[in-house]
């Protein structure tokens, strides 16, 4: 299975979502390309959309490989096991880590400006991304949006590996995905455009959403 975009695979997700369109579900999506994604979602649940900050800490030489996440709230994950493979010494997991707290804050104020949080107490929660390789981002999500008061936190992508849904069902509630291969490689693999979204984009998806709720 391919995806031809961002928002092909958010149609094609928000099918498997439609027995959550009762539970005052809140759909956030993982910036920058979850939030073309969870767009769709919420459009079809007909349900608010707002963006789950989390950022990924990469080994520093193989940014792509994941080593844990964090996100708002001081959230955080570490895989140890990455962790210990790559020899990291702790001062530059503390480096990365700071870099990426410098970025979580960065894109707080450039993509909510003054909006505030959605409220997440007491509802659903629908952390939507473009995929999971190793599922480390969306477990740091699933405490940040648990920290915030939801009572069930639901993780829903186009594509993901079996690893990153192993995880999640640990993580989350219940977990959503209509194409698990067994070889991943890369999330950007299940899509034939998987451009590189801009801080613009994903405010101007938030505005479009907020303007039809309001």
């Amino acid at each position: 299975m391919h995806y031809a975009t961002r928002e092909r695979a958010g149609r094609t997700l928000a099918k498997s979502l439609s027995h959550l369109r009762g539970s005052d579900p809140v759909v956030l999506g993982l910036p920058r390309g979850g939030v073309p994604v969870a767009f769709e979602v919420a459009k079809a649940l007909d349900a608010p959309l707002d963006v789950i900050l989390v950022r990924k800490l990469g080994v520093p030489w193989q940014p792509e490989l994941a080593m844990g996440a964090i996100g708002e709230g001081d959230v955080e994950v570490l895989n140890e096991d990455v962790v210990r493979h790559a020899q990291l010494p702790r001062e530059a997991v503390d480096e990365v880590r700071t870099k990426e707290r410098q970025e979580l804050k960065r894109r707080a104020e450039a993509l909510r400006g003054r909006h505030p949080h959605a409220p997440l107490a007491g509802r659903t929660a629908i952390l939507v991304d473009d995929g999971m390789a190793t599922g480390a981002t969306a477990a740091v999500a699933c405490q940040v949006a648990r920290a915030a008061g939801a009572s069930r936190v639901v993780v829903a992508v186009p594509v993901a590996s079996p690893e990153a849904m192993s995880r999640m069902r640990v993580c989350a509630d219940e977990v959503v995905c209509p194409f698990v291969p067994a070889d991943l490689g890369g999330v950007g693999g299940a899509y034939v455009d998987f451009h590189q979204l801009d801080d613009v984009e994903v405010t101007d998806l938030l505005a479009r959403s907020n303007e039809k709720s309001s």
